[in-house]
This record gives C-alpha cells, structure tokens and sequence, in this order.
C-alpha cells in the first residue's frame, strides 16, 4: 500500500457563506432593534397586593416619610398604594414604610401626566413631539392591564372620576376607558375658542373655554361628549383672574373674589360665594366630593357645599382638601371628612363642619395639598411630593 496522506479539506459551498453572513446580519439587527425598542428601555416591577392596616390615625401623629417627584396624581392613594410620577415613569409606594412597592419605567420616553382612578394608575408617554402611548397599571400589583397609542399634545393634561380619563389640551378633549383601552369620544374646542381647563365629574364634562375674549363654560355628556350646555361667565371686570376649580353635580369657578357656581346638568347659574382678596403666591384652586358634598379649597379656605341645594353648608380655614375619614369607626356621628389645618389634621361632620376629632402634627403642612388615609396613615398629596404622617 502507498502512503496514507491526509484527506483535503474541502471549502464550503458559497451558499453556505452566503446563509452564514446573512445569518450574522439578522442576529446584529435584532440585537440593534432591541437595544432601541420600546421592550428593552421598559423597567418595570411588581409586588404582591398591599397589605392595608387597619385603625384610624392617632391623636398625635408625626412624618414618617416622603417621596419626592411630579407629576402627582389628584388622589394618590390606590389599593393601599401610594402613587407618585417622574420624568420617566410612575413609583408605587408602601403606605406605611414608604418603602417602594413597584415601578415602571421608559428610559426612551418622557411622562407627559399621571391620574389615578378605579384602582388604576393611568399615565401617557411621549416618545418623540407628542404624547402618543398610553399604559394603564395596577394601582396595587404594578401588573400592567393594557396599553394603547394615541396622538396627544404635548401639553396635554389628565383628570379622572370613576370610569372615565379625561386628557384636555388647548384644541379638544379626549376620553379613555380606564379599564380597558377603549377611546370612548373625543370633542374639539367650540369654534374660534380655545379651551384653558377641564375636568370631569359625575354628571358631565366641563370645560372652560376662552372665546374672543369672552369666558365659557362648556357642558358635554358623559357617555357621549355631545355638548348639553354653554354658559358665559358674568365678570365684574374682565381682566380678573379666572380658575375652574372643579365638577361633580356643581361646578365652581374661582373668578375674582367669587366662587361662582354651576349646576353642572344644566349650567344653570347658582348664588355665588364671597372669597377673601387673592394673595400674590396663592396655589390653584382645587375640589374633590366626598360625603355627598363638594369641598372646594381657595385662598387658604375650605368650603363645604350642599350639592342638591347649591348652597355653603361650612367654611374653615385650612391648608387644603379634605378627604374622606374613617367613616366605620365614626357612622353614629355621620360620615367626616379629614381637613389639614394650622397643627392638625382634623376630622370634622361633612354636613356640618362640627369637629369629631383631631390628629396634631408636628410640622407645618405646606398650603395647597390634599389628605387621604390608610388605616393609621395619613398621606398629605402636595403637586411635587407626598407626606406620610402616623
């Protein structure tokens, strides 16, 4: 036999090269893709549901925490959560050690603004010019129940009430189902008027509007968004400030030194309620409904109004809005309201103003802020940061 020489290696096809480059190729521009989608600069994480104490706050409380950021939502407390935005997304917060419970976050994109309702909270993302994403979470697990794209301005606002997201911006109005993501309606500015605030209630939309330099307040339906009424404001001067403060079954409207007040079926005008003079540093006016009644706080005051009647039931000075109280522990002496005062916060009769009890404190509660409890927790919400006190 001759000698045994090695086989020759033989070359790969050049189909084979070609698969193999183009295999290459397709693995570098999915990891490209990758590193620059939405997937990848999305953090986000969960907790189980919040364990809620039970109790009512002490008689002397103290701050426990704080959580900085903005937006804010109105009511922050959700399923024994508290919720709190930033510039790239939205913090769950443990009521009672403050300790964060979940998070999510888009490093790609910017928060344009935050609600909460039902148990959710709601928030829209702008990725380029306009706030064009959408994602609901839930308010106790951070488990995300759906996302949808919109086209949003940029300077685009949230406002909510159960079962419905209202996003106002100059040129029209947009309602989303906070449990899923249906776009209920949406509603342009009336012709030749720009639209300076909006809110939702439980009876309509509404919506103040400016018009060739006449003031508007504009009613739209609820289920529909067909407009049900419109009403010029009567003002005693044109140049003085104007505010919607807010809606349920009234609106009220902070113009001057009045709070001027709307039924909020009809836009049927209601005696308006004297304000003290306006202060140069005063924060926006603002309202929430609780108990049956409307609470607006303006000028460093609380006013408490009969929604049936229209009328002023109470008035106290205070740092802000009250929200419901401990409603079980106290039903023989009638549904309170929890109002932060000079020193305390302080539980008083939603019908009457009568005081039931108090809770010091021992710091100055910053003016314009809004209470909320969790079993012993009292959260006090401010526009760029929430305090816990127990």
């Amino acid at each position: 036999m001759g000698p045994a020489f090695p086989a020759r290696l033989r070359r790969p096809p050049l189909r084979v090269w070609v698969w193999l480059a183009a295999a290459l190729a397709l693995v570098v521009t999915a990891a490209l893709l990758w590193r620059g989608s939405d997937a990848a600069a999305t953090e986000s994480t969960t907790a189980p549901a919040a364990d809620v104490p039970e109790g009512a706050p002490a008689a002397a409380v103290s701050r426990i925490w704080t959580a900085d950021g903005g937006p804010v939502p109105a009511l922050p407390v959700q399923d024994g959560r508290v919720l709190v935005g930033e510039e790239h997304g939205v913090r769950a917060f443990d009521a009672v050690t403050g300790e964060e419970a979940w998070h999510y976050t888009r490093s790609n994109a910017r928060l344009c603004d935050l609600t909460a309702v039902d148990g959710r909270a709601v928030a829209v993302f702008a990725t380029a010019d306009r706030c064009d994403e959408a994602v609901a979470l839930d308010a106790g697990t951070g488990v995300r129940q759906w996302t949808r794209n919109l086209s949003l301005r940029p300077d685009v606002t949230l406002t909510s009430s159960p079962g419905m997201v209202l996003a106002t911006a100059p040129t029209g109005v947009v309602v989303v189902d906070p449990g899923s993501d249906t776009l209920r309606w949406r509603a342009d500015a009336s012709d030749g008027c720009r639209i300076d605030d909006g809110d939702v209630g439980g009876t309509a939309v509404v919506l103040l509007e400016s018009c060739d330099g006449t003031l508007r307040l504009r009613g739209l339906g609820r289920g529909d968004g067909e407009d049900s009424w419109s009403q010029d404001l009567v003002l005693p001067d044109p140049a003085v400030p104007v505010a919607l403060a807010g809606s349920d079954r009234l609106v009220a409207v902070v113009a001057g030194d009045a709070l001027q007040l709307f039924r909020a079926t009809d836009g049927s005008p209601l005696p308006a309620v004297g304000l003290p003079p306006a202060g140069p540093d005063d924060p926006p006016p603002a309202v929430v409904e609780s108990a049956g009644a409307l609470f607006v706080w303006t000028r460093g005051t609380t006013y408490a109004l009969d929604q049936a009647a229209g009328r002023l039931l109470w008035s106290v000075p205070s740092a802000g809005l009250p929200a419901a109280g401990n409603e079980k522990a106290l039903e023989v002496l009638g549904p309170p309201v929890l109002v932060p005062e000079d020193g305390a916060f302080v539980s008083r009769d939603a019908r009457t103003g009568a005081e039931i009890g108090r809770s010091t404190v021992d710091d100055e509660l910053p003016a314009g802020g809004s209470t909320a409890t969790v079993g012993p927790v009292v959260v006090y919400r401010l526009a760029d940061r929430v305090l816990a006190h127990r």
